[in-house]
């Protein structure tokens, strides 16, 4: 009987609560950088198929959609400007890209945690390397953080259940 009310509760999680989450940058697609694993939002995780329309030759009445590629979208992070005495190397990365052209692909893991903090689940992109890169308004009368938001693509991501 215990086993059978262990797996409803396996199949019958609570939904994951979305501000439980982790993103580590895998140098040499290992060794996690332990210094920007902090951010306070992560978006962009989406695919879709993008679709060829094949025309039927002497019928018009309806077309075939056939598959053709996956299209990701850019994997965009956002953290508080950092400004600590230890060099962000996510920052030597986003800055080699931008002032010398230089690309260093890395695979990044986005991981999201249960109450615990052990792992449940995440997605491993795939090559990743900067695309853009903004810092939030400077504005004399708020009295806001400043936000870096940084923009990668990657070639593909891997859902990852645990």
């Amino acid at each position: 009987m215990l086993d059978v009310l262990k797996a409803i509760n396996f199949a019958d999680r609570e939904p994951t609560l979305s501000h439980r989450f982790g993103v580590f940058f895998l140098a040499g697609g290992i060794v996690p950088n332990p210094i920007d694993l902090r951010f306070q939002k992560v978006s962009g995780i989406s695919t879709d198929v993008q679709l060829e329309t094949i025309n039927e030759g002497g019928e018009n009445l309806h077309m075939h959609r056939a598959p053709k590629m996956m299209n990701y979208n850019n994997l965009v992070l956002e953290r508080g400007y950092v400004t600590s005495e230890i060099p962000s190397p996510l920052n030597l990365e986003f800055n080699a890209t931008f002032s010398l052209f230089k690309f260093n692909p890395s695979n990044v893991l986005v991981t999201v945690f249960n109450e615990e903090g052990i792992p449940i689940g995440g997605w491993m992109f795939l090559k990743a390397y900067p695309v853009k890169w903004s810092v939030s308004d400077l504005d004399a009368q708020s009295n806001t953080v400043a936000i870096d938001t940084m923009e990668l693509a990657y070639t593909r991501f891997q859902i990852i259940r645990i």
